[in-house]
């Protein structure tokens, strides 16, 4: 017989705070005894073993077993807090030797190159596998470059800290920052990106603004001229989603329309030419584009079908289609339509799928693709969580 023990779950409250109903008999569980299924009257498991998660944290019911007797003889010993499953992957940010990742507990991990300690984890030593930063779990926005970062708390607030070169950061000045440091006074602030030495930020309100260098009209004012602090690009309000290579970028519109704009090297910018453009200038005719990101040199994108297109340089094979060869267009890379996220920071590449599965392809050297290797890849690796 099968026996299943029972309980009830309220929803908002932990499961200690819930009671239990006793052994049940019943058959619940898959005929394959190598991987069970577990009993799911209520959708609120997730992989083999009794237990339920709430907030974040797992709960298993815990009782003793006595030889030779039925289920119902036995003592329930309550609820345990274990950490006993695999956690899923929630968002990242990455530069040319190195990525971070933020799991869905909120805890951030980093790996790849640890020059002068710039993963965060207190030591210098390189890391090739993804690697516990510190203890918080309450990031809300983060974006990485080499020298500088980006950050975006709950109340809205912009911070940046780093490298100022050109204004980088927004303050106003070019003094370098190594602290967090408050971006003007808006706390309306709902994305970020970073360039090479270049910054774009959406508000509440959809509206686009840049700072920083303007060499290649990176920033999309129509001008060469830098920006210390940030500057409204346009009049459009309906800016959804922006992404910053080193020198160009990438942005979706309400409406699900594609644009981008800046330096245009090995059709970075997907228009088809190697035109460079100081404006947002839309790129093809589709209007399902639902997320994007940009590297040193090329670009990323993923459709409502959970289809990723690239393009711009292959070298080192950062667009993942398993070759070398440039694109000045959107191309779409292997025949999966289950792509969530994506990263494309530096000369390496990273997607998380629907099930919350990261992979990576691209430049190794330093370890930054997280696969244990410094080998290059040319197509998707998938990336096991530690």
């Amino acid at each position: 017989k099968i026996w299943v023990s029972q309980w009830w779950i309220t929803y908002g409250a932990e499961p200690g705070a819930n009671h239990w109903n006793g052994w049940k008999n019943g058959a619940a569980l898959s005929k394959d005894a190598a991987k069970p299924t577990p009993w799911d009257a209520d959708s609120l498991y997730d992989g083999p073993g009794f237990y339920v998660s709430h907030e974040g944290k797992v709960w298993m019911s815990q009782w003793y077993i006595l030889r030779g007797h039925a289920p119902g003889a036995n003592a329930w010993n309550g609820w345990k807090l274990v950490r006993s499953l695999p956690r899923k992957w929630a968002g990242f940010s990455s530069s040319i030797y190195r990525s971070f990742a933020i799991d869905e507990q909120g805890e951030l991990y980093a790996w790849g190159s640890n020059y002068e300690g710039r993963l965060g984890d207190g030591t210098t030593a390189d890391r090739k596998t993804p690697s516990r930063i510190g203890t918080a779990a309450n990031w809300a926005n983060i974006s990485a470059k080499t020298t500088y970062s980006l950050a975006i708390n709950r109340q809205g607030e912009l911070y940046a800290w780093g490298e100022n070169t050109y204004g980088r950061l927004g303050d106003g000045t070019t003094t370098n920052r190594n602290s967090p440091t408050r971006i003007g006074t808006a706390a309306d602030w709902t994305h970020i990106a970073i360039g090479n030495s270049h910054s774009l930020a959406v508000n509440s309100k959809g509206e686009l603004h840049a700072w920083g260098r303007n060499y290649y009209g990176q920033l999309g004012d129509g001008t060469n001229e830098d920006r210390k602090e940030p500057t409204r690009i346009g009049t459009a309000a309906n800016w959804t989603r922006i992404a910053a290579g080193n020198t160009h970028n990438l942005a979706i519109n309400s409406q699900g329309e594609l644009y981008a704009w800046g330096s245009n090297y090995e059709g970075k910018l997907g228009d088809g030419t190697t035109t460079s453009r100081n404006s947002p200038t839309r790129i093809g005719t589709a209007t399902n584009w639902t997320h994007i990101a940009a590297g040193e040199n090329h670009s990323l994108a993923i459709n409502s079908q959970g289809e990723l297109y690239a393009w711009g340089s292959n070298a080192y094979g950062r667009l993942g289609d398993g070759t070398t060869t440039n694109r000045n267009s959107p191309t779409r890379i292997g025949t999966a339509a289950d792509w969530r996220k994506i990263s494309g920071r530096g000369i390496h590449s990273m997607a998380i799928n629907a099930r919350g599965e990261l992979y990576a392809w691209g430049y190794n050297k330093d370890s930054q693709l997280g696969d244990g290797t410094s080998t290059n890849r040319w197509s998707p690796v998938k990336i096991a969580h530690p």
